[in-house]
């Protein structure tokens, strides 16, 4: 997802470009860009950028980050009127260095009897809003917007805070069909770059300006400038199975390497990682908790931890610092977070509560090593350099005869080894306090499995009456643990959006735990049949697992991310006793993704005096790379129709 760009010279152009109605050669507003009522490629747009580009630079004067902005917005329909509001959040640290916007110019285009009107951006439409003590909000909304607006605007963005480089997306939630980022950076700032997203360039350009920057003493510098250019990007649209947003979004981001300054000075701001080990170990909070033996001997003095065996005692601490340590909710990783207190308030950080499992695994002996990891809401971690940033959250990496754990005590529905949805982002850095760090795949081992199964028979009543067991396991059983707990009495509701018409009772719950890997249920079913002529007509799936397909788009420039591997499997047995006779089977189904990364099979056959019906859905990947969403999306519909649409016909006997 994510690329480095080196300062060398690097050119990647794109073979296709299709044309557009609209103008997107430049900021001049045509007839047509106002006229047009749609965009062709994608008619659920409400808005649009036609064109845009920026352009950064620093000053030879104060050695500032200047950035010019200028766009041109078209605005199809009123669901498109948000876009016609721009917020500029701007920082301010504590001692006066701040961020300033200036020179914002606009100007709205409408039709009017075929006539082109024009509306300027005044000054008080112009606001600022204080957020808080360190940052501000600048506001404004474009005059007369109509349906069909044309808007040309722009500003300039100035900050002393060259840290970070001004980053450039290319990307919304609204299509784009030119954007263009010029960047010029004096060598002596050196920054990594990165291309996020997955998209390709369009124009990737780099040059070399010399002396761009001079400074008293005859000191110069020379710039590096770049030119990328994205043509025909696509609307950012959100759905289910993916982490969060910013892993995906198309842009060029900036993390500073190294500073040279005139004098000769070298100052390295992004670190090897055995330089970043060493901070972590020696200049945090997090690292000086790595090694607070003394304060686990003296929680372990509050309890007994008897086995000998090193996988039973690992269990036995878990279980002691999971139900004896309450989670506040707060996230702090790296600083602000500290044993002592925990031990003594029993309430504390996730962090803290996950350190000190640590250290009382340490003290009995057992192998235990933090992983670092980022959340799946909060993106992935960069591997090409250390950024102690992209990281939130710790768990513990046990190994035990050779077999790895994965632990977090903050959760009491998780099963020993279990870690949460949350944590299933792919990997994390796995910290060794003698060796060093590197990366450790997150991988669950176990396909989670949701499956049904029943017995069912039609009385003489044309009712169908019988009894169904459910069984979840691993995440599937995660989720039915929470919703269960949370309220016993209503859970069996939370099937009802998947029955068919069938009447549930009567729920028996299987010698459940919060902790145990496998959610059992059994409950009765009926429902009331109608008999046409001397036939029944009725859908042998009495409990869907879809009501509908999760994937919508017509292309999804993401991967779609389950977070884990999963099975659905049902299974019934109708019996018909001697009173009905099978006329019509639905069609029995094999689908087969490619590269073996799923399937469905349906099977229908008749035994003695009895229907089976069998279906099972399988996702043999945790992570489905784009170039599968069509094939997903393709037996996803099949699955939606058959467990709609499938139809048993059976024949009543004289």
């Amino acid at each position: 997802m994510k690329l480095i760009f080196s300062l060398l010279l690097v050119f990647i152009t794109s073979l296709s470009y299709s044309q557009s109605e609209y103008n997107s050669e430049g900021l001049k507003v045509t007839k047509a860009d106002i006229e047009q009522k749609v965009f062709s490629k994608d008619s659920t747009a409400n808005a649009l950028v036609i064109f845009e580009v920026g352009n950064s630079y620093i000053d030879n004067n104060e050695f500032k980050l200047h950035t010019e902005i200028k766009r041109k917005l078209k605005i199809i329909n009123r669901e498109g009127f948000n876009k016609a509001t721009v917020e500029i959040v701007l920082y301010n640290n504590d001692s006066g260095r701040k961020e300033i916007v200036e020179n914002i110019i606009a100007t709205v285009y409408n039709i009017n009897n075929g006539v082109v009107e024009k509306s300027k951006l005044s000054k008080a439409d112009i606001i600022e809003e204080k957020y808080n003590d360190n940052y501000k909000i600048v506001k404004f909304t474009f005059p007369n917007i109509q349906e069909g607006s044309v808007i040309n605007y722009s500003y300039d963005l100035t900050t002393p805070f060259k840290y970070k480089y001004r980053s450039w997306s290319f990307q919304e939630d609204i299509p784009t069909l030119y954007s263009e980022y010029n960047a010029s950076i004096p060598g002596n700032w050196e920054y990594n770059i990165k291309l996020v997203g997955g998209r390709k360039l369009f124009s990737n350009e780099a040059d070399i300006v010399y002396s761009c920057i001079e400074v008293n003493g005859g000191g110069s510098a020379n710039c590096a400038t770049y030119r990328y250019v994205m043509k025909d990007i696509p609307a950012f649209i959100e759905e289910d199975f993916m982490t969060t947003r910013s892993n995906y979004l198309a842009r060029i981001e900036y993390e500073l390497n190294v500073v040279r300054s005139f004098d000769g000075t070298v100052d390295k701001i992004n670190k090897s990682w055995g330089d970043t080990d060493q901070e972590i170990r020696k200049d945090t909070d997090f690292g000086r908790m790595m090694n607070k033996g003394n304060i686990a001997r003296n929680v372990l003095a509050e309890t007994t931890i008897s086995s000998e065996n090193d996988l039973e005692k690992t269990k036995d601490i878990y279980d002691y610092v999971r139900n004896n340590f309450n989670w506040n909710g707060d996230h702090k990783l790296f600083n602000d977070v500290s044993l002592k207190n925990l031990a003594k308030e029993k309430t504390g950080t996730a962090t803290e509560i996950n350190m000190l499992l640590y250290n009382l695994l340490i003290e009995n002996d057992i192998e235990a090593k933090p992983l670092l990891i980022s959340t799946r809401e909060n993106g992935l971690v960069t591997k090409i350099y250390p950024v102690l940033s992209d990281f939130n959250y710790v768990l513990i990496h046990v190994n035990i005869n050779g077999k790895t754990y994965l632990l977090d005590a903050n959760n009491d529905y998780l099963s020993f080894g279990q870690i949460p949805y949350k944590c299933l982002n792919q990997y994390g850095r796995l910290f060794n306090t003698k060796k060093g760090s590197s990366w450790f795949d997150i991988k669950p081992k176990e396909t989670s499995l949701m499956s049904y199964r029943s017995e069912m028979e039609i009385d003489d009543e044309y009712n169908l009456n019988g009894k169904f067991e459910l069984r979840n396991t691993d995440y599937k059983a995660l989720s039915s643990k929470k919703e269960y707990f949370s309220d016993s009495e209503q859970y069996l509701n939370t099937i009802a959006d998947a029955k068919n018409g069938l009447e549930l009772s009567n729920p028996e719950y299987h010698n459940l735990t919060k902790t145990d890997s496998t959610f059992k249920l059994s409950f009765d079913a009926s429902k009331s049949l109608d008999l046409i002529g001397d036939k029944l007509y009725l859908n042998p799936y009495f409990i869907a697992f879809f009501s509908e397909n999760p994937f919508k788009l017509q292309e999804r420039s993401y991967p779609v991310d389950f977070g884990y591997k999963q099975s659905f499997i049902y299974t019934s047995k109708l019996n018909l006793g001697e009173n009905y006779s099978v006329e019509e089977l639905p069609e029995s189904k094999k689908i087969n993704l490619p590269e073996n990364a799923g399937s469905l099979i349906t099977n229908y056959s008749i035994s003695g005096n009895s229907v089976l019906i069998y279906f099972k859905l399988t996702f043999n990947k945790a992570i489905y790379e784009p170039i599968f969403y069509q094939y997903l999306k393709d037996m996803m519909k099949d699955v939606v129709d058959i467990q709609k649409n499938a139809i048993l016909v059976l024949t009543k006997k004289n």
